[in-house]
């Protein structure tokens, strides 16, 4: 009998985890590890980043402009998105002539960052420019007639409408008959027939060809403003008087949206990213510099802080507050008003982890029962009338976390209505189940990505749609849990874990959606301490049999199998499987291991 080949063999002998997943090396295949070596001889990387690199599917003569990502080399000509050029000249003329122009914008990170982008722009130019974010339980996802009348009685000519409304037909039209022009820059799904509106730029409509549908909307509101820029430009608009805005001084905002909207890092996406944070670092924008204070944010802000510190932050606003709140903070130039709406956020984010902690071990609880009786079950759904809308979206998230495959939660609301939000796995694309289950009538508006959707059902039976999303989701579930592996980028030592080695591998970054952050393992440390910290994370300190030791954490995984594995694993030694991250006190930095998954060592094969 032949050998098994490096890629089929379990990573360490490990088949099966304590969460029940195989481990592979992530550059088993033979050419990635030609590229890795290339990387090295050829171009003098050191080992364990080339193969970093090339586990992301980095090609050698691709590895320095990956390392160094350039926007001016990464950026298309914006006219490639349909409807560009309409929307571009109907801003300017707006710019030209000092419209009022209304923005309109989601309620969460994406939607203020663009918000704040495109206003910025158009104040910047002297052009009044008014802010609606619309509250997500009195207003909902998305333009709504209401809203729409109310900027039109405010003299507002051109109604914009960012991370929202390529769905918007209703109130659009209204729009429209009120001698509103109306423009959608947005990123989501779109159906087959999209509101009447005069340009819709949206490089995920059905008819557009630009190849860009990775961006999120702060990506494509910036894409529209170089597109404004070179309109004005062409008309002789800037001079002494008006100087041309320097566009990438706002991509800070564009790198928070990019990652807090969880999108693709890759190419141009990194590049925004890459630089947004050059940007960011200079603490140049008022509003952001108060709530990195806010958020205690120790150091240079990184990728990782804008999805865990920062982008909850903004949107607890959205969740429990006052929806405006994020977008106000990201415009203000006065510093004490930042204060104080950066110190209210990051209230109404404590109150909200409460909440949401509540209703997590409710959620988690019911689906324990659920999956007793049928452990197969592709899809999950769950709702409870105790549940905020606001938190919806976590609780959906921390399910599929848990479970591992696609959940949605909703709020049942004493109008008789379900407001959902779900999150999915890799190859179940639930934006797409989403809008199939609004044209089938079976819900009244929904929409989203791939991996995040949301949903307003009428009446609070959630049969037919759970029903629905298991026709359309089984069998792609079904093949990624069949597929649920943890890669392995290499294996490591606690000694060999250090900090210099997370600068190190931090060269490949940013890491994220597309770009998954390199996972490490160490074989046999043993448990020497472990305890519960903050909101129900497992620490523990691991200890090599060379003598050196590490901090680790777990997050959220107090209760769950991998973090009581760890609390109650003193003594023994286990193969642990993680992240590192630079853990920064009292000026010192050390490395951490973030851990995602363990194995019993004598329990390996």
């Amino acid at each position: 009998m032949p050998a098994p080949s490096s890629a089929s063999r379990a990573f360490l002998g490990v088949a099966a985890s304590i969460q029940g997943r195989s481990w592979r090396e992530r550059c088993a295949d033979p050419a990635l590890q030609g590229y890795a070596t290339k990387m090295v001889q050829a171009y003098g990387l050191p080992d364990l980043l080339a193969r970093v690199l090339a586990g992301r599917g980095v090609l050698p003569d691709q590895a320095e402009a990956y390392l160094r990502p350039r926007l001016r080399e990464l950026m298309p000509d914006p006219g490639c998105l349909l409807d560009m050029e309409l929307a571009a000249k109907r801003i300017a003329r707006a710019v030209r002539r000092g419209e009022i122009v209304a923005v309109f914008g989601d309620y969460d990170v994406d939607g203020a960052a663009s918000a704040a982008l495109l206003a910025g722009y158009l104040r910047e130019l002297g052009v009044t420019a008014r802010i609606h974010i619309p509250d997500r339980i009195s207003e909902g996802y998305g333009p709504n007639v209401g809203a729409v009348r109310s900027l039109a009685a405010e003299g507002a000519s051109l109604l914009v409408c960012v991370d929202c409304g390529t769905s918007g037909h209703g109130p659009l039209e209204e729009a429209e008959k009120l001698g509103l022009d109306v423009i959608v820059l947005d990123h989501h799904a779109a159906p087959e027939t999209l509101p009447p509106v005069r340009a819709l730029v949206n490089p995920n409509r059905l008819d557009d060809l630009s190849g860009l549908g990775h961006l999120c909307a702060a990506g494509v509101v910036f894409l529209t403003l170089v597109a404004v820029n070179r309109v004005l430009r062409a008309e002789g608009f800037f001079g002494t008087d008006i100087p041309e805005p320097k566009l990438t001084d706002a991509l800070d905002l564009v790198a928070l949206a990019t990652v807090a909207d969880v999108v693709p890092l890759v190419g141009l996406n990194r590049a925004f990213v890459v630089q947004g944070l050059t940007v960011m670092r200079a603490r140049g924008r008022t509003g952001l510099s108060a709530l990195f204070d806010a958020a205690s944010l120790d150091g240079p802000p990184e990728a990782w802080h804008l999805g865990y510190l920062v982008g909850p932050r903004i949107n607890a606003g959205g969740r429990i507050g006052d929806s405006a709140l994020g977008a106000r903070l990201l415009t203000t130039e006065d510093a004490v008003e930042a204060v104080r709406i950066a110190a209210e956020l990051d209230r109404l984010n404590r109150e909200r982890q409460i909440i949401e902690a509540q209703a997590v071990a409710d959620a988690e609880a019911g689906m324990d029962r659920l999956l007793g009786l049928d452990p197969d079950r592709p899809v999950l759904v769950a709702g409870s009338a105790d549940w905020h809308p606001g938190v919806v979206g976590l609780i959906a998230a921390r399910l599929k976390e848990r479970f591992g495959r696609p959940a949605f939660a909703f709020a049942l609301r004493p109008d008789g209505t379900a407001t959902g939000s779900g999150r999915s796995v890799p190859g179940a694309d639930l934006g797409q189940a989403v809008r199939a289950c609004v044209e089938a009538g079976l819900a009244a508006k929904g929409g989203g990505h791939a991996m995040a959707a949301g949903v307003t059902l009428i009446g609070t039976d959630l049969t037919r749609f759970e029903a629905h999303l298991t026709q359309c989701l089984g069998a792609a579930v079904a093949q990624a849990r069949a597929a649920d592996l943890l890669l392995i980028d290499a294996s490591l030592s606690a000694g060999g874990a250090t900090a210099e080695t997370v600068r190190l591998i931090g060269r490949a970054g940013p890491f994220g959606q597309g770009a998954p952050e390199p996972v490490f393992a160490l074989a046999n440390p043993r448990i020497v301490d472990a305890g519960i910290v903050g909101a129900g994370h497992a620490r523990a300190r691991l200890r090599s049999r060379d003598g050196q030791a590490i901090g680790a954490i777990s997050f959220r995984s107090a209760q769950s199998p991998l973090g009581l594995a760890l609390l109650n694993g003193i003594g023994r030694e286990f193969h642990v499987a993680g992240t590192l991250a630079c853990d920064r006190w009292r000026g010192a930095e050390r490395a951490q291991l973030r851990i995602c998954d363990l194995a019993s060592a004598d329990r390996a094969e």
